[in-house]
């Protein structure tokens, strides 16, 4: 049994913000921390995130598109949505611990430039608190 916090990041197609978040936990504090992601409506990893990942060399092994229903029965410390419409579906989710809402825009949707590395910038900022705040015991 492990001592770590676990976090399942949940997104709708778990191809960009999630799959992100996951990375980035794993990349700025594995000693303390598990992380997943999922989606309440998986489809496939977008390349752009891979690339993204890849250019800010954050690990993208073991990275792949996969339903919140894989994780059925599990308990998790945290579950974080990445978009409003992932927090309302997942506002009674069994084995959540505690439930924090963070919305991002949609990098795959954006118009702007350099939307996935942008995003990217954004979760990990929020992250480098999350694991300040969630390890100061």
């Amino acid at each position: 049994m492990t001592n770590k916090t676990r976090v399942l990041f949940v997104c709708v197609a778990n191809a960009a913000r999630s799959q992100l978040a996951e990375a980035l936990l794993r990349h700025t504090d594995s000693e303390h921390f598990e992380a997943f992601s999922a989606g309440t409506a998986p489809s496939e990893v977008d390349p752009h995130t891979l690339d993204a990942l890849e250019h800010s060399g954050v690990s993208t092994e073991r990275l792949r598109s996969k339903s919140i229903n894989e994780f059925e029965g599990e308990r998790f410390d945290y579950i974080i949505t990445l978009c409003d419409k992932s927090a309302l579906e997942c506002q009674a989710l069994p084995g959540a611990g505690e439930v924090l809402a963070w919305n991002f825009e949609d990098p795959v949707t954006s118009s702007k430039p350099d939307a996935f590395r942008h995003t990217l910038h954004e979760i990990h900022e929020r992250i480098k608190m999350f694991v300040l705040v969630k390890t100061k015991r």
